[in-house]
């Protein structure tokens, strides 16, 4: 038979000659060897690779300075010892982490006890003593009603909230002169800081040795709900951004608290391995992962993958999907001790490692012509009708 033309892969070629013969050379005539072998022939044109691809140097990287074995360089296997199983002092994975769906907050709730400049302002709840140096059935011990209102001895209702103490003695002083020449009013705050004491009761964990925190996981939507001041919009924040974002909030509805943000747990992350692979999933991200890493993680590869394109699938930040191929073939056969294709992986990311031409056509001769024409009309039935036909 004619030798394939020079553009078409010899061992693809014979490969599939191979399979053809094995598989139905005692069971087909040779009209039907000759249809096998022709469609092997035009299978190994369509999947066939350059050789030139083949016999390529690896290509220039950009994160190494040697990509070829040739460039060898002096470098030190042996820093730690006997502990280099711990691994190095690395940089940090990240210059700044930032929050995001999923993330564990443990808030933890801090009273400041520091001196503020300005005058304290009465607050419902707030309990005061009215004392008179003149009228001493005019004391009384009150507490600031929820309408921010205190009930005093011939004045009735007086307005309390929002009031420094000075301000409140002054305005009850002016009020008693209209029934007594000196009435000398004194204003004693006994209980104060209502709201910050309703905040403390409203975390306070101790009983359970947990503290005073709030714990928190950030919503589908980015936010979390924190008493006093409801929601508050967190993904994409530092910790740091987000303590003075807390602090400003509530120094504006309760001072003398400070909020200290401490991550409990990270939102799980996840890459996808499909494809040629010994065991394909889903798998964790539990630290800085490669695609290499993550095909290992899969079981590695299967014998017939194609590992020159193995395709990444991404989400960007608009949730938009994009894409890429890489080679690793360089890799794993040895030719170049820096890949270009050894790229790391982001959360989500899905890979897949494709078969290669020899598995496509494998399976291409398997659906179309085991389990198609040779499952519905078996070649012992096609050559008796060619041998009633009285074909040669």
């Amino acid at each position: 038979m004619r030798q394939p033309e020079s553009g078409v892969s010899r061992p693809v070629w014979a490969t599939l000659i191979f399979l053809i013969d094995a598989k139905f050379g005692g069971r087909l005539s040779r009209h039907g060897i000759a249809a096998l072998r022709l469609a092997a022939l035009l299978l190994a044109a369509a999947f066939t690779w350059s050789e030139s691809a083949n016999s390529a140097e690896a290509p220039v990287c950009g994160n190494c300075d040697c990509c070829r074995w040739e460039s060898v360089r002096t470098a030190n296997w042996r820093a730690y010892a006997q502990g280099e199983y711990i691994a190095r002092d690395r940089s940090p994975h990240v210059s700044e982490y930032r929050l995001r769906v999923g993330d564990e907050l443990d808030l933890v709730y801090r009273l400041t006890r520091e001196e503020r400049p300005e005058p304290y302002r009465i607050n419902v709840g707030d309990e005061i003593l009215i004392e008179s140096m003149t009228d001493p059935t005019l004391d009384r011990s009150l507490i600031v009603q929820p309408d921010g209102m205190i009930t005093l001895r011939l004045l009735g209702q007086v307005k309390a909230n929002g009031l420094t103490v000075a301000q409140l003695g002054e305005y009850v002083e002016d009020a008693y002169k209209k029934y007594y020449n000196a009435p000398t009013i004194t204003v004693t705050p006994v209980k104060v800081d209502t709201k910050l004491e309703d905040l403390r009761a409203a975390v306070d964990r101790r009983m359970g040795l947990g503290g005073q925190s709030q714990i928190a996981r950030v919503t589908p939507e980015g936010s979390i709900s924190l008493p006093g001041i409801g929601w508050i919009y967190v993904q994409g924040l530092t910790l740091a951004e987000l303590q003075q974002e807390l602090g400003e909030r509530y120094a504006e509805l309760i001072p003398g608290v400070e909020v200290i943000p401490v991550i409990v747990s990270w939102a799980p992350r996840y890459v996808y391995v499909l494809g040629e692979v010994a065991a394909p999933g889903r798998f964790e991200l539990t630290g800085p992962t490669t695609i290499l890493q993550a095909i290992a993680m899969a079981g590695s590869w299967n014998n017939g993958a194609y590992l020159d394109q193995v395709v990444i699938f991404r989400r960007d930040d608009n949730w938009r999907l994009v894409a890429t191929k890489v080679d690793l073939r360089a890799a794993l056969r040895g030719k170049t001790p820096c890949p270009e294709g050894e790229i790391w992986l982001s959360d989500s990311d899905v890979v897949i490692v494709p078969k290669g031409p020899i598995l496509e056509a494998t399976d291409f001769i398997e659906l179309v012509f085991t389990r198609g024409i040779y499952g519905v009309m078996p070649f012992s039935t096609s050559y008796a009708f060619e041998s009633l036909s009285g074909l040669p």
